[in-house]
Order: C-alpha cells, then structure tokens, then sequence
C-alpha cells in the first residue's frame, strides 16, 4: 500500500516552481466554485501541464502512475464493481497483484480517497492497490468498456417506453426548461452517451447514418471512419429529433437539409459541436463535428512545424499587411493553423475582426463576426463593412469568390494584414487560384506575402510501431535516389548530419517504421495526427514571376530554388524520422502532385 506525504499538493508545485502563489490562489477560488479536485483544476486552469502534474502527485504521494489506455485490463477485475460507483468516483480496476490474487489494483484519479477504498475492499473483499491515472483516461476506458452496453440498455428501454405510451411526449418538451425527467429520459442519455463516447475516442466526427434497417454510428478517429454501434431503424426518428432540439432546429422540418450548434462539456473542456441533418432515402443523416477551443488554439510548437519552417511562419506573421493564405483539403488542419496565427497576433495594441461561417471558436481579444448568407451578410458584404471597423488583422475564413477575394486584396494593398484559407492543393497552384477567379496577376503578386500549404498524417503509435530498413521500392516512390534528395529533404548541407540524425550509416541503413496495432491505439496502429507543411513566402523574385502571370509549375520551381520543401519531401521527411508510415507518406506525395 502506498505511503502519501503530508505536504499538500499547491505547496508542493510551489516548491517546484511550477505554480506561483497568485495562481494557486485563483485555483483555489475556482476550485471551491466548482467543488472540484485541485489538481484537475490546476490543469485546467492551463497553469501546470498534465504531465507535470503527474509526476508532481507520483512523486508526493508515492503511487505509480499508470496509463490505463495503454495496458490490457483484466475485465474479471472491472466486473467486480458497478458501471455507475466506477464512473462516480473515478475509479476502474484494471487487474489483480501477480503475487498476491487478494489484492486488487484500481487505478483512481484520486489515490487518497481513502472512502472510495474502503468502498472497493467491502464490496469486493479484497485489498485495494491504488494507482494514479488522469480521470479523462478512467473516463474513456469506462466508455469502451461500458459505452456500448450504456447505449443499447438506453436504446432498450426507449422501445419498451414507446410501446407502453405509444407516442414519444417528452422529445417534445422544451429543452430550456428540462427537468429531471427529460434528463433522465432514454433517448437524451443515447445521445449523450454517443457524443461524450466521440469526445473521450478523439473523434473529429460522429455520423448518425440512416440504413434500411439500420440506424449505423460511426467516428471518424485520425481521419478514418470507424464503426461504433448500430441501433434498430425505430429509434432514428428520436435521436435526430433529440439532436434538433439541442442544436436549436426545426424538429418538424424533415425534408429539407439543417444546420445546428450545440454546446456541452465533457470531462470540464468545453466543446463546439457543429451540426448538419440531410434527408436521405432512409431517413435524415447527421453529421456532428467536434471541435474544442483548446485544440484550435494551439502553440504553434505543437503543430508539427521543423525550426525551419517555425522561423518562415514567424516572419510571414510579422508582415504589417498583406495576405496571408492557408490551403489544403477539408479537414486538413486549416482552422487550427488560422487560430494559432491569430493567437499570435492578438495583443492589446491591435484590432482584429474575424468573417466566419461558422465561428469555430470564441477567442477572447477578437471581434469575431458570423457570416448569414439569408440576412445578406455574406463575405464580400461583412468585409466592406469591416473596413470601416478600423482593423488592423481582418480573417476571413475562406476566399469562396472573385468578389470575396477583389476585396481582400484592396484591404492588404492599403494597410492590412489579410488572413484567409483556399480550397487548393498546394502553394503555387493558390496563385493561379486567384488569378482565375478575376484577380490581375500584378495585384495578387503585390499583395500575396504568404501561402502554407498543409495536410496532416497520422502519426504511428509509438507502443507498438514496429522497424524494418528501408527498400529500394521505398525510395524509388518516394523520390530518394541520392545523398543529394537527403540534403534537400532535411535542410542539411552534410550529408552526413542527416545520418547522425536518422542514427544511420548510409543511405540503405535507414530505419523506417510500420504501423501494428495494441491496446493504446486500439489494434489500429496509430494514434493522432501531425500537420506537413509546404511554405512559401513571396519574395521579390516570387513577385515579378506572379506578376508575369507565370505558370503554376514555374512558381514552384522559383519556390522550391529559394529552399521551399514540398508537402511529398515533408511527408517523406516524417517518414525517414518514424513519425509516419510509408503509405501515409505516399498518400501525401500523391495528393499534393
């Protein structure tokens, strides 16, 4: 059993120099607000990072820390307790001591909570090992492993209800008056099980699909769409009129396409979730997307650009007007990209207007304005007006028309900084992009200051990813024929530095990786994503090419001469260092082409 020290947990990060007393205090303050844990507010609060966090608690209390998503649970243990005691206090046993079968270990979000241990060792007669892990992790096993069973007992219980009544009456009361008995109800927990079991899986998606027979759930998780739970067709009506009473819709239109927005909170991170209902043959399907400002507004550090390519996104930002552009597919990182520039950018001294459709997310500093096409506040309508508004960033989330982007260029020629994105596959295809849609080839090169190109790849699961060297198929794909490609890829001048940093002796030694698949990635072989970047900033050579209305292939060419690196060579380049796997970066190098 573990010994806790007595020194508490505020003085201990103050000791460490994690944590200043002024920001204890306000945690405190907030913490006795919420009636929650210390620690979980402190990370909240963004004041100390997980991390930190644990290492502080592993080492005052004396536990060890476990990552519960990345070890087998022994589900004989989990089924020792009830779903609901295990969610309530945060708790989920994850197997038995080897060496002593009368001590069971429970990995806690709270080691010291000495009532729920006492608990545990009465209802199951065993001794209690504690062990530390996050709550967000105990939340997010407990949905693997009781999401499913959580669902259909909802889904079961809605059918029994609706042949008793016949008629569903409480999907009609007013969710801003809930009671108890709405909250309770079959179908309000359904849905909130699917979308907090989307939240706690990382999905970027859920797609609720109506089938013949069939109501089909399914995530997107890292970019691919993974099968979740399917349900009897009779509930579909109820849950997408359970989802159109949250995202404020109509609940009697069916035939035409809507959109919503919900607002919830899952495990104290607050969450945008972005709504569309489409009529299909079957029945209406609808398409969630999840976003969390935590995840829009990144560090910049954390978004996978090299040192290289961090000081040629600084100095694009340092520009005191121009256009700034963002390109890529839907779903390639986009929006995160543009919010982290703006988190750069907003200082007291400086007043930034945002044009969206939708607001991703609220950011404090930022005048954000929401684009209402029925209202007649379209883009080009909203950056007129804007240009009143004495603006010294204008963003506008996307260049849709000739009339949008006549604008724009008016507004970075006198004075602004313009930050927009394009639907486009790479950094000089933007260029005659904007030439097509009615720009003169002078005003785009005189205005353009930037453009990052980008997609993400999933990053390979780092439990289980395993090695082999590379093959002369790899580098004839991927465009490796030389020591030469390996200096250009990596930025390096010696030839040798890129095999020091590859720990490799020559080019055929170089060790790549494959996914596998465990129980941290769930047998998929990756987990998460990292963005690939092609930067081009518009130097004078760049200008007076754009300027001549050169080819796409020619502003490459310039680009590439002045030390731009292709999204293939970025991708090619994650490959080489174990981030990727081959096929992701072929993908890449394919997509980009």
């Amino acid at each position: 059993m573990a010994r806790y020290n007595k020194i508490r947990l505020g003085d201990c990060l103050i000791q460490k120099g994690l944590l200043t007393d002024e920001q204890l205090e306000q945690a405190l303050i907030k913490q006795k607000e919420e009636g929650s844990k210390l620690g979980e507010t402190i990370v909240a609060m963004g004041f100390v990072s997980e991390n930190d966090m644990i290492d502080t608690l592993v080492e005052q209390l004396g536990v060890e820390y476990v990552d519960v998503r990345r070890i087998k649970i022994d589900e004989s243990a989990v089924k020792l307790l009830k779903e609901d005691f295990l969610r309530k206090n945060g708790i989920l046993p994850i197997g038995y001591d080897p060496l002593l079968p009368n001590v069971l270990r429970v990995a806690m979000a709270d080691p010291m909570d000495i009532i729920a241990i006492d608990d545990i060792s009465i209802i199951t007669n065993l001794q209690v090992d504690p062990v530390l892990s996050t709550k967000a992790h105990i939340n997010m096993m407990l949905d693997k492993m009781f999401g499913a069973t959580q669902a259909m007992k909802a889904a079961e219980q809605y059918k029994k209800e609706r042949e008793k009544e016949k008629a569903a009456s409480t999907l009609n009361i007013d969710d801003t008056n809930a009671d108890s008995e709405l909250d309770n109800s079959p179908i309000v927990q359904l849905v909130r099980s699917i979308l907090e079991q989307g939240v706690r899986r990382r999905a970027s998606d859920i797609h609720i699909e109506a089938l013949e027979f069939q109501v089909r759930v399914r995530f997107r998780i890292d970019g691919s769409l993974v099968n979740i739970m399917t349900y009897d067709i009779d509930l579909l009506s109820a849950i997408v009129a359970r989802i159109k009473i949250i995202g404020g819709m109509d609940i009697s239109e069916k035939r035409k396409p809507q959109d919503g927005r919900i607002a919830m909170t899952v495990d104290r991170r607050d969450y945008d979730v972005r709504v569309s209902i489409l009529p299909t043959i079957n029945g209406e399907k609808v398409v969630m997307r999840l976003t969390s400002k935590e995840n829009l507004t990144r560090d910049k550090k954390n978004l996978g650009f090299t040192e290289e390519e961090l000081g040629k996104f600084d100095r694009i930002l340092k520009n005191p007007h121009g256009i700034v552009l963002v390109t890529g597919p839907t779903g390639s990182g986009k929006s995160t990209t543009l919010y982290t520039a703006l988190s750069e950018l907003n200082t007291e001294d400086v007043n930034i207007i945002t044009v969206e459709d939708p607001v991703e997310a609220n950011m404090e500093g930022l005048n954000q304005v929401h684009v209402n096409e029925k209202a007649g506040l379209t883009f080009a309508a909203a950056l007129r007006s804007i240009l009143r508004q004495d603006p010294d960033v204008i963003m506008i989330g996307e260049i849709r028309d000739g009339e949008t982007a006549q604008i724009a260029v008016k507004a970075a020629i006198t004075g602004h900084l313009v930050i927009s994105t394009l639907h486009t596959n790479g950094t000089a295809s933007t260029v005659t992009r904007l030439i097509d849609m009615g720009l003169e080839p002078y005003l785009v090169g005189d205005s353009l200051v930037g453009v990052i190109a980008q997609r993400l790849v999933k990053r390979l699961c780092p439990e289980c990813k395993k090695g082999r060297y590379i093959t002369d198929e790899d580098r004839r794909h991927l465009g490796i024929n030389s020591e030469d490609d390996l200096k250009r890829i990596f930025g390096c001048k010696d030839v040798y530095d890129v095999y020091e940093k590859l720990h490799a002796s020559g080019i055929d030694d170089i060790q790549v990786y494959e996914p596998n698949g465990c129980e941290a990635c769930g047998n998929t072989g990756y987990h998460g994503r990292i963005g690939t970047y092609e930067i081009m900033p518009v130097t004078n050579d760049l200008r007076i090419k754009i300027a001549a209305g050169s080819r796409a292939d020619q502003i490459k060419e310039q680009a590439v001469a002045e030390g731009m690196h292709p999204l293939g060579e970025s991708a090619t380049r994650l490959f080489l260092e174990g981030t990727t796997s081959f096929n992701e970066a072929l993908r890449i190098t394919y997509e980009s082409e």
